[in-house]
């Protein structure tokens, strides 16, 4: 773990290696993008692919195959799952690609959009409704006499509450097309088959195959509209054949989807695509870019987008890359601008959004047993820490990370910029040297012994006359001595710390005491609370 506050010095620690640990076998290819450093791939034990910044590699999907996945320490590199249907268009081997400049950030809000709640849902009943009233179009004839293909009937099915198969049915709203068993999912999510079957028709109604199959015409709908054919539309939302789907969208619409399509006027370059159709569209450029055929334009702009309105069971912590972004919460509009990361509040009702050209990665999740959130709570970190909060994302997110990831890491990472992002409104001098010996004072608060009261003979300042005017300087310019302005500063990032939600005993640990008593007894003194009753205080206020 870094030291206390070294973001406050614009140096992030140092990336390790990781290596690809996905719990289940391929199902469906893998395209790696190297943003930074080197990476290595290799397919049952077949020639080591070695990648290095600027160049991906397209992974086949084989569900026998085993594949290996490392980089090396210093590496960014973005794993990124296409839609199942692509590994029909896509290659058969093992192949490098050269990943032009102008898509690099579109990789990078492609992985976001396939972690998190921007593209959970894959489409909204909203979406398609639009679609279908958009100027030019018109609603298809139904086929069967007496069955109207209404806007209603292609709304999304509901969403299961339940934790396990709330996260099957957003893997499965992000790619449909994914051709697992029910047993294979719930091995997945950590649960049996039959309470998996269970949780889904307690909380849709619906039996698990009912609601893929209602999912995946949903989906066909989306693709149907922009302007792809029958057969593609099939294999891309997870039909074993034109027929198959043919047979199910007729039944659930009234109409074929040809039927369905020839009402519609919307061609590969036609507006108004859903946000994963566009995707699509994209991922076919990406496709005829690793067959070297040729090099297409990358995306002159990166479209607004957001999620649903929605609540989380954990905190999640999301960082914005690029662009600037909002966040709706509690009837209040929180502005997100590059590099803040924000700390979205579980069980709150929210809508998180991104501006054209914008782009956030999230980079962890917390329990409300690890953190005590009544509001959001932001920390901007500077650009030089972009490619660590990427690899951070990436570790959270996917299945490449190091072989001792902890999860619970980001949380000090978030407290420690804060805590010295805040602690310099403590008064700080201005004489150079006397401003470089606080710098260093909070850079090394939580370091063993860094309660004892400051003094200069810590630093590399040796002669007497120098030390004496830094200590001159802080009198004058602070209205406080060295020693009880090193105080000073560890209590208010305490206090901070506190109501951010961190546990007193974290906080001790945190700003260098070793005894959670002898940190409330200071406490006490300085804020005329113990940390107890100053964070009960906080929660009180907050509501």
């Amino acid at each position: 773990m870094p030291s206390s506050f070294a973001a406050s010095s614009g140096c992030p620690p140092p990336i390790p290696g990781a290596r690809w640990s996905a719990a289940d076998a391929p199902v469906r290819p893998l395209l790696l993008w190297v943003r930074t450093g080197t990476a290595h791939v290799r397919i049952d034990g077949g020639p080591m692919l070695h990648l290095r910044a600027g160049e991906g590699a397209w992974i086949p999907a084989d569900g026998r195959a085993e594949r290996a996945i490392t980089t090396e320490p210093g590496t960014v590199a973005f794993p990124l799952c296409p839609h199942a249907g692509v590994g029909a268009r896509g290659l058969s081997e093992l192949t490098r690609f050269d990943v032009p400049s102008g898509w690099q950030d579109w990789l990078i809000q492609l992985f976001n959009l396939q972690v998190t709640p921007f593209s959970g849902r894959g489409y909204s009943p909203e979406a398609i409704e639009e679609l279908l009233r958009r100027p030019g179009s018109r609603p298809p004839t139904p086929a069967v006499a007496g069955r109207e293909a209404s806007p209603e009937g292609f709304a999304s099915p509901a969403m299961p509450r339940a934790r396990g198969a709330r996260a099957v049915a957003e893997e499965l709203m992000r790619d449909p097309g994914l051709a697992l068993t029910v047993e294979r999912w719930a091995s997945r999510v950590l649960c049996s088959a039959r309470t998996l079957r269970r949780d889904f028709l307690a909380d849709t109604g619906l039996t698990f195959e009912r609601w893929r199959l209602l999912c995946r015409l949903g989906a066909a709908v989306e693709f149907l509209a922009a302007g792809y054919d029958v057969d593609q539309v099939a294999a891309l939302v997870g039909f074993a054949s034109r027929n198959g789907l043919t047979r199910a969208f007729k039944g659930q619409f009234g109409l074929t989807p040809h039927e369905f399509g020839r009402g519609l006027f919307a061609g590969p370059g036609a507006g108004g695509l859903t946000q994963r159709a566009a995707a699509a569209r994209q991922t076919d450029d990406l496709i005829r870019m690793m067959r070297d055929t040729d090099t297409p334009t990358a995306p002159e702009t990166l479209p607004a987008a957001s999620t649903p309105s929605h609540t989380n069971d954990i905190h999640v912590l999301s960082w914005m890359y690029r662009g600037s972004g909002y966040l709706d919460i509690g009837g209040r509009r929180y502005e997100r601008e590059r590099g803040v990361a924000t700390w979205i509040p579980a069980d709150m009702e929210h809508v998180t959004g991104l501006r054209e050209n914008s782009v956030s990665l999230p980079l962890g999740n917390a329990s409300t047993a690890d953190l005590h959130l009544t509001g959001p709570l932001q920390v901007r970190f500077p650009p030089t820490w972009d490619d660590y909060l990427m690899f951070c994302s990436i570790s959270a997110r996917s299945g490449l990370r190091p072989d001792d990831h902890d999860p619970r890491h980001i949380l000090d990472l978030f407290a420690d910029q804060l805590a010295a992002q805040r602690a310099l409104s403590v008064p700080m001098p201005t004489d150079p040297r006397a401003r470089a010996v606080a710098m260093e004072c909070l850079r090394r608060i939580g370091e063993p012994g860094g309660t004892q009261d400051g003094d200069v003979r810590d630093t590399d300042v040796r002669d007497a006359d120098v030390r004496a005017e830094i200590h001159r300087a802080f009198r004058d310019e602070t209205g406080m001595t060295l020693g009880r302005w090193r105080y000073a500063a560890r209590m208010r990032i305490a206090r901070d710390l506190l109501a951010g939600g961190a546990p007193p005993s974290a906080v001790a640990r945190r700003i260098g005491y070793a005894h959670l008593p002898t940190f409330s007894a200071a406490f006490s003194r300085f804020h005329g609370l113990s940390p107890r009753e100053y964070q009960e205080r906080e929660v009180a206020n907050s509501r």
